[in-house]
């Protein structure tokens, strides 16, 4: 009673201290979740102008709610690339004064066949009326946004076009361009050459530290620029049945093969339950046992677990094949009868017609002339049946021409009705000729499969509860170790091994092998994430991931790891560059050849055009400095794509005048066609970028 009696004394106490706590758990979670904190209340901005969170969301919904299955991750990233693009673009639309009147507007809205063909816009002769178009919407007002929106989409699409054609416009293509094309494939050069090749030295005797590597890139930031990345190494412990575990399947689908004696509780006597072998209703019994519910089809021999095949399709009826294993299942299966002709093969000619849906057309024809020409061709495959294939190949309007007209196999109903017709109520080796919304074809039955309707019991191997539980323990034990101790160091101990790390930046929802994980990203990505957290993730149909952030790079860089392979290689031709140079000592090729242990080596009418080297390959800057040179003049060592080569320019050939260089500058203008398209990209690289969204819950 005294204990009590403090307490009441103290209650007040009590729930003051409890009150604290939960207000410090509260507020807590509040700056960490960043109701409080220094979080941005927009997503991102470009070149100064701001992205505000509540738009994005709610074009990020819009985007979900029209794509077929679309992540929330997914349609943040589309939305972003649209808001970087429309804000890039608009501002140059803006700084070159660009300008769309209604009436062009009109003429992009009247493209649309839901307004220009829509009859409540006609007028009595069948054309667009912009009188009853703007009557419309200024009598329904609720349509009037509907319309802004359009409008707006209408005025940028209008902009960028004009845009793209004062770009292109831009790309001009001189005669001087056209006089340089010319040379360059005209103009040729003799000379003798002496390479000291970088294949010449190991690759061991010149080292390229990670130094070396990060100062390449920093002298190539743009060529290296990337987004703050986390390199994550981590653990994967599978959630998966263990051997006991399969071996408790099996024996649970063997019982069902043979009948069981069970006690019912309701009459008070055992009752005798038939097993698969004997059940009265082989399809009942399956979906009362089954984990995959009884399936009708007849399946072609073709279509059985390779293992099992030959088995289950001479099984007679009513034989019981199994247990056996058909990918994560234990099964057994009983014959319910074979059908003849389940799946066909056939090959077929086709000639279309217009007005038909089809791509491949090799000539515009009638109706009436396809048929003719459809009958002509029936009648050469009657009279020489080896004609077919070569028929096929020249005549035909469908895609497998170029497979002879061949189909494959197909089942009933996958092709339209009278093709579907002709091929399962024939036999192999039948000829005809049916018409289809496609055209005329003359089909040829190839082959069938028979096929075996089996009814079959199938059961999931995975893990029990126990193991589960006992996985579920080994995760958390390893989580809870290695957050203090050496995360590789604890995983040798458990025997578990230590995945190589992956790389991601904010927004990736890939994560390596494992596919979709895009809570491990979000989680490397918080505030709290330093190098040497450890989370553990509970993945489905998997099992845990103990992920660690082994690495943060917020250089701007891409990682060594992701260049290595690019630039080590370049580096060490530098490296080998200096100690080629080192020895190509002395004024005549004969005697740098001597001092290299190699020959002097000859290259004959070789252009600008294509500057390859005999046995070498491209290059170029070793031919320019051939062309440049004067007549007998040896030059500097030059470090050329496969190694150092010093040159003796022989004799340069010009190539004889023309009167005009207009094919040629049509050549160029050719080549810098696609030129327009770099201009998105361009504007990105040069635009400051601030993104944001890592702190929203993408």
């Amino acid at each position: 009673m005294a204990v009590l009696s403090k307490i009441r004394q103290r209650s007040a106490l009590m729930i003051a201290v409890i009150a604290l706590a939960l207000f410090a758990f509260i507020i807590g979670d509040l700056f960490k979740s960043g109701s409080f904190s220094s979080t941005s209340k927009d997503v991102g901005s470009i070149n100064g102008k701001d992205i505000a969170f509540e738009d994005f969301r709610i074009k990020v919904s819009n985007v979900e709610k029209s794509g077929q299955g679309i992540t929330s991750t997914a349609a943040a990233n589309r939305v972003w690339d649209q808001e970087v693009t429309l804000a890039l673009l608009t501002a140059e639309f803006d700084k070159l004064g660009l300008r769309v009147g209604e009436k062009y507007i009109l003429e992009i809205l009247k493209s649309d066949q839901n307004i220009g063909k829509n009859p409540m816009f006609l007028n009595a002769a069948g054309m667009f009326d912009v009188a009853k178009f703007k009557e419309y919407f200024k009598s329904n007002p609720a349509q009037a946004q509907y319309l802004k929106d359009r409008e707006i989409d209408a005025e940028l699409n209008a902009k960028f076009q004009i845009y793209n054609t004062l770009v292109k416009a831009g790309i001009y293509t001189t005669e001087a361009e056209g006089k340089l094309k010319y040379e360059m494939e005209s103009n040729k050069v003799n000379f003798a050459y002496v390479a000291g090749l970088y294949s010449s030295i190991k690759d061991s005797d010149v080292k390229v530290t990670d130094a070396d590597i990060l100062d390449y890139m920093k002298k190539n930031e743009k060529k290296f620029k990337a987004e703050e990345s986390r390199s994550i190494e981590y653990v994967l412990i599978e959630d998966k049945a263990s051997k006991e575990d399969e071996a408790d399947v099996k024996s649970r689908i063997n019982a069902l093969l043979t009948g069981s004696v069970v006690y019912n509780q309701a009459t008070g006597k055992n009752d005798t339950l038939a097993g698969f072998k004997n059940a009265p209703s082989a399809i009942d019994f399956v979906n009362s046992n089954s984990d995959i519910p009884y399936d009708s089809t007849y399946v072609a021999k073709k279509d059985l677990p390779a293992v099992d095949a030959d088995q289950l399709f001479n099984l007679a009826p009513g034989e019981v094949y199994g247990p056996y294993v058909y990918g994560k299942y234990y099964c057994i299966s009983k014959s319910l009868g074979k059908k003849l002709g389940v799946n066909a093969r056939a090959s077929h000619i086709l000639i279309s017609y217009e007005g038909t849906q089809v791509p491949n057309q090799k000539e515009k024809r009638t109706k009436e002339e396809a048929k003719a020409k459809a009958e002509d061709i029936l009648a050469q495959v009657n009279a020489n049946p080896d004609s077919f294939m070569m028929l096929a190949f020249t005549s035909s309007d469908d895609s497998s021409a170029q497979q002879a007209g061949d189909l494959g196999f197909f089942g009933p109903n996958q092709m339209v009705k009278p093709f579907n017709d002709f091929v399962f109520n024939n036999a192999i080796g039948k000829v005809g000729l049916v018409e289809t919304p496609f055209g005329f074809h003359i089909i040829k039955i190839t082959d069938k499969q028979d096929g075996i309707r089996l009814a079959t019991v199938a059961q999931k191997i995975e893990a029990s509860e126990a193991t589960s539980d006992r996985v579920f323990t080994q995760a958390t034990k390893f989580e809870m170790e290695s957050a203090d101790k050496d995360f590789i160091a604890v995983a040798k101990e458990m025997g578990l091994k230590v995945s190589s790390p992956v790389g991601v930046r904010a927004m990736d929802e890939s994560f390596g092998p494992l596919g979709n994980q895009r809570n491990i990203v979000r989680w490397a990505f918080e505030g709290d994430s330093k190098v040497g957290s450890v989370k553990r993730f509970e993945v489905a149909n998997l099992g845990h991931v103990i992920a660690r952030v082994k690495a943060i790079d917020d250089s701007g860089l891409a990682s060594i790891d992701q260049v290595r392979s690019y630039v080590e290689p370049i580096l060490k031709n530098k490296k080998k560059a200096e100690i080629l140079k080192a020895k190509m000592t002395g004024t005549s090729l004969e005697s740098i050849a001597k001092a290299t242990a190699s020959k002097v080596l000859q290259a004959t009418e070789v252009t600008l055009e294509n500057p390859v080297l005999e046995g070498v390959g491209q290059e170029p800057k070793v031919v320019g400095n051939a062309f440049a040179l004067a007549a007998n003049k040896v030059s500097a060592p030059i470090e050329g794509n496969t190694g150092v080569y010093v040159v003796k320019n022989i004799s340069t050939v010009k190539g004889l005048p023309v009167k005009n260089y207009a094919d040629y500058v049509t050549k160029v203008k050719a080549q810098s066609a696609g030129d327009v398209n770099r201009v998105l990209p361009a504007l990105k690289d040069n635009a400051e970028i601030e993104d944001n969204r890592k702190q929203f819950n993408y």
